[in-house]
């Protein structure tokens, strides 16, 4: 059968889902569609040259290399297709951005046809998507007194590819949708459920929010076509969770603008909203579209004569609205003002200036922040080549200077790792700098989609200036079902072969790892000035800066081995007291949050960096905090650790990076033993007192600081997602902290989680641990909920075995995974056993597992969002609450939240993971923490 025959199945097959063709990637099946197009008689010509026109993706698919290469044969004459005309054909090069489409202009504008070498010369003024391999053809074709080659050039120093482009429309009038009140999570935009259709995106799109939803905003859109309509989060922040590419593609679908017509499904520019905002990471993805995010400022507190808030009787702020907003308000937002008016445009409802600062309104001029990234390089490059003073036609990158004062953490890593700053140049908080990345990561549910933005904007090799990159299996590792066997060897293969580190061997030579993807990265951080991005909201390491990225920001990084963004200003985080020998730190990781909120009232931890002293606390234990500082809201998190806690950390990760090699997972590259080279120097600059440790200055300035008194945390702190708040704005928060007590051990538990990133291998200890403690006080140990396990990493499971702990909890384990024969199918039912699951995600991602819907869950992992664990039942709401490890493996014995006095009897004498603030030491312990 034909390849061209199957497609045609397949589009039968998605007619009765209601879908379009699928677009083209495949190069053999266009060399058929091509082969039919040149039959003039063909029975599938007519449909054959709309699917090469209209439905062919760019880049650097082997499609586009196929029609590149066709349209060149029609350019020259050598095919004649009379729909397509030269210029038609030129026309169609120009909207294919790059990679083999750019090959042929060049070709062509270096050719000896002058007429054609003209019509590829003002094609190529304006692309932006040129690589080494481009530019270099330009240079050599200009040393050797090439003139178009010159006119080129002269073309990309004055920047006409941005600068001729139309500026923003002065006036843009929206219409509101209210897509949910409260915190939107990027859940609600894109199910992780259905994160196997992501690189489908007309399939992907039908998942966003509800069918309903889809259907009144097309409502929305019939009713008033000359308006765009704005996504709300009413009385919340909008895009939480995570960056979540696929979440603002599937807004962009149904709200934004199609950003060519020859490329089916991709839309840019959408309109997202919020009452707090629009959450920093989720921002960024909006930028990457060109889209606009807005702070609406639609909901204020409402205070006394004093100035302050005046609360109602849950001790919350009462709020009183400004202005309302409403599904089918129209309002009128002025860029040239950078206000938010109402319809008339007569009463100003908000100040923009956040939305449309020079930067933003760049990216939006662009259609997206990586025509500004290339066309900065490409114009810099064209001048240096011309040797003419570069004038930029970029707005100048803001620079903030304050003399005499020190610098934070982030401030130091971001001016050691800046890139086009002045020499002796000192940045502070608010500075727009391009710096250099170091650690790059991609998840393999965002993968497949970092893939396609990878081929559209043109790029075949990792940035040599990358220390190191992994592509993991986490996400997909509970079940290998038959998406997953689909979708994940593909997205291996191109990322072996781009230059990353792969979870899995395209050729099966080594085990698959499907290690939890941030504790690979932080294994393979081997510096604390470090700069690391990573395609999921738990990129949040303990040594150096890490942000949590959309798949497109993640292929920039991999592609340039930049990234782009301002200095975040810092909250500063230490701690006081002692902590109490029955907590767990992952109590005291919540009681940050409490106390956090109850001194400022308002979250300052959102949008900021976190600075924590966590001082003598080893990388694994401390990324407990920074990962849950996604949840905070914050930008990214950095640790203070002392000299020697860092080398040991350091160490730690060399050993790992060992078993990478060992296991055969290095490239030819060896950018696996690169990593150990670094750690070994910077162990030696640590040592020798050349450079120390990373810490901020004296004299730095914070936002905020906050004192974390331990003396307070007297038992376990469980966040809760009070799903049945009659404000439906505090549900799902991550704010709402509770102590154990409070539920009096009543509230029953269905499903206990132990996993995620969000444990250590001194976590699995524990729930050895407690259970020989119950066996010893019962006699057995006898489960009245299930009780999920899943390690975030092979090396924790095998240490465990060499120390014997592991056969302990497989003697009261009921189900073990075998690698050798994984799970083809998600459960759905659970008995009240212990389960030993593979490495990964698990339920924490929502993808593949899920607890029974309805149930309550007690987990270990950060994930409480409405579904993501858990889905409702049709007469109960499921809910995930989170707490320490202890906590979760005695519900599940007992079936229901255990009382204080209850959990301080289940953990006397078991090794918890203790915490003192740095200079201290906790008294008398024996932990392996330490």
């Amino acid at each position: 059968m034909s390849l061209y025959i199957e497609y045609l199945n397949e589009i039968e097959t998605r007619k009765e889902q209601g879908l379009h063709p699928k677009p083209i990637e495949d190069g053999a099946l266009l060399q058929e569609i091509i082969g039919q197009i040149k039959d003039t008689g063909h029975a599938h010509r007519a449909d054959s040259l709309n699917y090469f026109i209209y439905n062919t993706l760019p880049g650097t698919t082997s499609a586009a290399g196929e029609k590149a290469r066709f349209l060149k044969e029609i350019i020259l004459g050598e095919a004649t297709v009379e729909e397509i005309s030269q210029d038609f054909a030129f026309e169609l090069l120009s909207h294919m951005k790059g990679g083999p489409s750019v090959e042929v202009l060049l070709d062509l504008a270096l050719g000896d046809d002058a007429e054609i070498a003209q019509k590829a010369a003002a094609v190529l003024k304006t692309q932006v998507f040129l690589y080494d391999a481009d530019t270099n053809r330009l240079k050599k074709a200009f040393e050797a007194g090439n003139a178009v080659a010159r006119d080129i050039l002269e073309s990309y120093a004055k920047a006409e590819f941005f600068t001729r482009l139309p500026d923003i429309e002065e006036e843009i009038k929206v219409v509101t949708y209210v897509a949910a009140e409260g915190d939107i999570s990027t859940d609600l935009l894109s199910p992780g459920n259905q994160a196997h259709s992501r690189s489908d995106r007309e399939l992907h799109g039908k998942c966003m929010i509800s069918p309903e939803a889809q259907a009144e905003i097309q409502d929305l859109q019939k009713q008033h076509p000359d308006k765009r309509v704005m996504l709300v989060a009413e009385k919340g922040t909008m895009g939480v969770g995570s960056s979540r590419m696929s979440g603002v593609n599937n807004v962009a679908l149904w709200t934004g603008k199609q950003a060519s017509p020859y490329v089916p499904f991709v839309n840019i520019a959408p309109v997202v909203a919020g009452t707090n905002g629009i959450s920093p990471i989720f921002l960024t993805t909006v930028g990457v579209t060109g889209g606009i995010g807005i702070d609406l400022k639609n909901w204020v507190k409402k205070v006394d004569a004093d100035g302050n808030p005046i609360l109602n009787n849950d001790g919350n702020p009462i709020l009183e609205q400004k202005y309302s907003v409403e599904t089918g308000t129209v309002l009128t937002i002025n860029t040239k003002d950078k206000k938010l008016y109402n319809d008339a445009g007569d009463k100003e409802l908000v100040d923009l200036s956040s939305s449309f600062t020079p930067q933003k309104t760049e990216f939006i001029k662009a259609g997206g922040s990586y025509a500004i990234v290339f066309g900065k390089k490409l114009q810099t490059f064209a001048a240096e080549t011309l040797g003419i003073e570069l004038k930029s036609a970029f707005a100048p990158s803001k620079e903030i200077s304050h003399e005499g004062q020190g610098l934070t953490a982030v401030e130091k890593i971001f001016n050691k790792n800046a890139v086009g700053v002045a020499e002796g140049k000192v940045l502070h908080a608010g500075s727009d700098v391009r710096v250099k990345v170091n650690i790059v990561g991609s998840q393999d549910t965002t993968g497949l989609m970092t893939a396609q933005e990878l081929e559209a904007m043109a790029a075949t090799v990792i940035s040599p200036t990358v220390d190191g990159a992994y592509q993991s299996g986490c996400h997909t590792a509970s079940v290998w079902d038959s998406k997953a066997q689909a979708n994940i060897p593909k997205l291996m293969k191109f990322m072996n072969n781009f230059g990353l580190i792969t979870a899995r061997d395209p050729k099966g030579v080594y085990h698959s790892m499907t290690d939890v993807i941030h504790k690979v990265l932080n294994d393979i951080t081997v510096d604390d000035w470090a700069i690391i991005i990573g395609g999921d909201s738990h990129t949040r390491m303990s040594k150096g800066v890490a942000f949590g990225a959309d798949s497109g920001t993640v292929a920039l990084a991999l592609a340039t081995g930049e990234a782009t963004m301002p200095i975040p200003e810092s909250v500063k985080v230490t701690f006081k007291g002692q902590m109490a020998d029955h907590m767990d730190f992952r109590d005291v990781v919540h009681a940050t949050q409490a106390q956090m909120l109850k001194k400022f009232g308002d979250n300052v931890f959102q949008g900021r960096i976190i600075e924590v002293h966590i001082g003598t606390l080893l990388a694994d234990q401390a990324f407990t905090f920074t990962d849950w500082t996604a949840e905070m809201k914050a930008k990214a998190s950095i640790c203070i650790s002392a000299d020697d806690t860092l080398i040991e950390s350091l160490k730690i990760a060399k050993s790992r990076i060992q078993i990478m090699i060992d296991k055969g997972m290095d490239n030819e590259a060896r950018t696996l033993q690169g990593l150990i080279d670094k750690a070994d120097a910077r162990i030696a600059e640590i040592k020798s007192g050349e450079k120390p440790a990373l810490k901020p200055d004296e004299n730095a300035k914070y936002f905020a600081e906050l004192v974390v008194d331990l003396d307070e945390i007297s038992e376990p702190m469980i966040a809760d997602p009070d799903v049945n708040n009659a404000d439906v704005s505090k549900r799902y928060t991550h704010d709402t902290i509770r102590p154990v007590s409070h539920y009096k051990g009543e509230k029953k538990v269905d499903l206990g989680f132990v996993g995620s990133c969000m444990v250590h291998k001194g976590d699995l200890v524990i729930v050895s641990q407690m259970l020989k403690n119950i066996e010893k006080e019962k006699g057995t140990v006898e489960f009245k909920a299930p009780l999920v396990v899943a390690a975030p990493t092979y090396n924790i499971i095998d240490e465990l075995k060499e120390e014997g702990e592991w056969s302990i909890l497989q003697k009261y384990s009921g189900f073990e995974f075998d690698d050798l024969f994984p799970k083809s199918k998600a459960r759905t039912e659970y008995e009240n056993i212990l389960y030993l699951e593979r490495p990964g995600c698990n339920l924490c991602m929502g993808n593949q597992e899920k607890a029974a819907k309805g149930d309550t869950v007690l987990a270990t992992s950060t994930r409480l969002f409405q579904g993501r664990v858990v889905e409702d039942a049709a007469d109960k709401k499921g809910e995930s609450l989170l707490a320490s490890t202890p906590v979760v493996v005695l519900s599940a014995v007992l079936g229901r939240m255990p009382t204080a006095e209850e959990y301080k009897s289940a953990v006397k004498g078991i090794d918890l993971t203790k915490f003192a603030p740095p200079m201290e030491k906790p008294a008398g312990t024996k932990s392996a923490h330490f």
